[in-house]
């Protein structure tokens, strides 16, 4: 999986690049979400970390294929954006330390496999604090016999609550179900860290 993403960053204008994501525009633009110590899990070239930082956060950006930390560096510097970009695997952060005010991550988790998605999940929770908010963009829709063996494939309905529900109060804000063609379904959630368990 990560040769593919290292090769499509490097060679490919990736079909998801196509600058900083909706919602996240709604919630910093309303002020919803304000300038903060913010961190963009799996930044790819970047788009969204850059709106960030254009828009006052202090902001650090991970993702694992190095071609894609390498495209994020020049679009920042070609922006005049200050960004942290680091590369580092979100299923075993070693370069990254929290915590952060707000995160935001672009259909990564729904990327990973059950396995990766546990340990996505316990690389994740520490980097946040009573009160942080976490801005989760996911594929979701109930899986069809066959997609239970792909590599990766859309969250079930229900498992953003299974698997982050003992620590955040979570809103969904967004979403379609039932679409036609492959992608069938997405959901968006904007959650916040409660104060209560520790990971």
């Amino acid at each position: 999986m990560k040769l593919f993403y290292e090769l499509g960053y490097r060679f490919f204008r990736m079909p998801w690049d196509t600058g900083p994501r909706k919602e996240l525009v709604e919630l910093v633009e309303s002020g919803r979400i304000a300038p903060s110590r913010a961190i963009d899990l799996g930044c790819g070239t970047g788009s969204n970390a850059i709106f960030l930082a254009q828009h006052g956060f202090d902001v650090t950006a991970v993702d694992y294929a190095a071609s894609a930390i390498e495209k994020a560096r020049k679009n920042a510097e070609a922006a005049g954006a200050s960004v942290t970009f680091i590369e580092d695997d979100l299923t075993n952060l070693r370069h990254v330390g929290g915590p952060f005010d707000f995160l935001v991550d672009y259909s990564v988790l729904d990327d990973l496999r059950p396995k990766g998605r546990d340990l996505y999940v316990e690389n994740v929770l520490p980097l946040t604090h009573p009160g942080s908010r976490y801005l989760l963009y996911t594929f979701e829709w109930p899986p069809r016999w066959w997609e239970k063996n792909l590599l990766s494939s859309a969250l079930e309905p229900g498992e953003v609550e299974q698997r982050f529900g003992e620590y955040f109060e979570i809103e969904r804000i967004g979403g379609e179900a039932d679409l036609p063609g492959w992608m069938r379904g997405f959901a968006v959630y904007l959650m916040t860290r409660d104060g209560g368990s520790e990971p």
